[in-house]
């Protein structure tokens, strides 16, 4: 039976800085870099029994979008079979799509919400 001895990476210590002054010594802080999160988009499907008006007021509502762009989004909803109502985190977009669904439900209506990746 063999034992095979890891293998240990050499690690690049930080370069102390040493200040004359009074003798004491800076470490050199390297900066982390995060990436931003991913983006999902708010998705709302379209059927054929959910007023329009319930519609509008639901972009409104949880959206924050004024008549006229909440109108709009409607419009593309019913027109292409789907409409973008805003871009979130995942958690944010799963609370949209949480909060649309609950009020569907509540008012009696089939409205659709689902939450996709952005491609970026």
């Amino acid at each position: 039976m063999s034992t095979k001895i890891p293998k240990i990476i050499p690690q690049r210590p930080v370069k102390p800085e040493v200040d004359d002054s009074d003798g004491t010594v800076v470490l050199e802080r390297r900066t982390q870099k995060t990436k931003p999160p991913k983006l999902y988009q708010v998705v709302m499907l379209n059927d054929d029994y959910t007023p329009m008006e319930f519609v509008v007021i639901v972009i409104q509502e949880y959206f924050g979008k004024d008549l006229e762009t909440a109108t709009q989004i409607m419009l593309k909803i019913h027109l292409d079979g789907r409409g973008v109502c805003g871009v979130y985190s995942r958690d944010v977009a799963a609370t949209k799509v949480s909060q649309v669904l609950d009020a569907a439900n509540k008012a009696g209506h089939p409205l659709q919400c689902v939450a996709e990746p952005l491609d970026s």
